[in-house]
């Protein structure tokens, strides 16, 4: 369990006039993330975390005014710092994000934890926006630098639709993740379907896979 610490016991808890503590924030944090992939934002309370973190409940509401402030920091802590390729080449910025992104989605509590991020998304327009802002806008941001490169660069057509392009890879890699591909590995099949929109951003219409 990631957050299996006992912070509440602390000498250096936050109270007023005191530094809060930062195995606390670990602990509130780690259990926030638990609980989102094994209940969902809905069903998720400040109590349940508090119980998990081993903390009270005033040490969360010390920190954080509501369910959604938590929410929208504890996908912080998921996200990695999204390095922007520059290769002088679309192919190989666009390999370079995918490898990344393949390495991180592949292990059995990331496939856990995009079900219920698709899930607590469907039903929670509040979580469905934290989730955009804070895990895949910085994505999205970082596919249309490498686009506009290769636009300039005569490698794509200057009219592809860089934020549509993002929102198709990240559409495959969301349905493969959930109904895993047949006859191919999940990284053989994101990278075929990926190079069939670079094909068609080229205007390359003969290589289809």
């Amino acid at each position: 369990m990631l957050s299996g610490v006992s912070a509440e016991n602390e000498q250096t808890k936050s109270l007023p006039g005191r530094p809060r503590s930062s195995r606390a924030d670990q602990a509130i944090l780690g259990a926030a993330v638990e609980l989102l992939a094994e209940v969902g934002y809905q069903a998720m309370s400040i109590e349940a975390v508090a119980v998990r973190a081993g903390v009270s409940k005033p040490t969360i509401y010390r920190r954080y005014a509501s369910k959604e402030e938590l929410v929208a920091d504890a996908i912080e802590t998921l996200r990695q710092e999204v390095a922007v390729p520059d290769t002088g080449s679309l192919q190989t910025d666009i390999d370079s994000l995918l490898a990344e992104a393949i390495q991180m989605v592949q292990t059995p509590l990331a496939r856990q934890t995009m079900a219920m991020i698709i899930s607590s998304a469907t039903t929670s327009p509040q979580f469905a926006r934290i989730y955009a802002t804070k895990y895949l806008m910085p994505r999205r941001e970082a596919f249309g630098t490498i686009l506009e490169r290769a636009k300039a660069r005569a490698e794509i057509r200057r009219d592809t639709d860089n934020g549509l392009f993002f929102d198709f890879v990240s559409g495959i890699m969301f349905h493969a993740l959930l109904f895993e591909p047949s006859g191919e590995a999940y990284e053989t099949y994101i990278r075929r379907a990926v190079q069939f929109l670079i094909d068609g951003a080229a205007g390359r219409r003969e290589r289809l896979g």
